[in-house]
């Protein structure tokens, strides 16, 4: 449940993907790590399909610990996209507790629509860009109780951009729902994508 704090910002992102085509590649590959190898058939990945209208999810082993990453809006079109661990992706099969819900999609998802980090990714006095997130210091892990606090200020460690237990998060606000949507509008980023 939502701590009535901050229970007036949440918001339905109302944002909508439709499958349109899975690929599939053996590689003897144990881990891809994170300089894109797997968005590249010349490296022995998978290239890219048309990312001015498609997102792309590339689900390999990524190595060192990591879940996931996404490339935010205005990089190259050629690695544009997501990249999750198949231990994390999904709530079926392979994955593995506590990130067993999905929500590691739900949080690079996030980044690839623009949103930082929910504590910003630096001290105190660095911001995420979204005006009704609290200002915070640090990610938060496992399943932390309300109130958790850091630079004076409660945490929003329920927010999908914090680093909590996938059970333990749930919410993006009407803040974070506007940076995303602006993508697009008119002249946004991702606008090729609104129908």
């Amino acid at each position: 449940m939502v701590p009535n704090e901050f229970s007036n910002l949440t918001a339905d992102v109302d944002v909508q993907f439709t499958l349109k085509q899975v690929t599939r590649k053996q590689s003897n590959r144990r881990s891809w790590g994170t300089r894109d190898r797997m968005k590249r058939s010349s490296r022995g990945g998978v290239d890219a399909i048309d990312t001015s209208r498609n997102l792309n999810i590339w689900i390999c082993n990524i190595g060192g610990g990591i879940l996931g990453y996404a490339q935010f809006p205005g990089g190259s079109a050629s690695t544009d996209g997501v990249v999750i661990s198949p231990q994390y992706f999904g709530t079926q099969g392979y994955v593995s507790a506590p990130f067993d819900k999905g929500r590691t999609a739900t949080h690079e998802v996030g980044h690839w629509l623009n949103l930082r980090h929910i504590w910003g990714d630096g001290g105190c006095s660095v911001d995420d860009y979204v005006s009704d997130t609290p200002v915070s210091s640090t990610p938060n892990y496992g399943c932390p109780s309300y109130p958790t606090q850091h630079c004076n200020s409660n945490d929003m460690t329920m927010n999908y951009m914090d680093y909590v237990d996938d059970s333990c998060m749930y919410m993006f606000t009407t803040g974070q729902k506007n940076r995303m949507r602006a993508l697009f509008a008119s002249g946004g980023y991702r606008s090729a994508f609104a129908q």
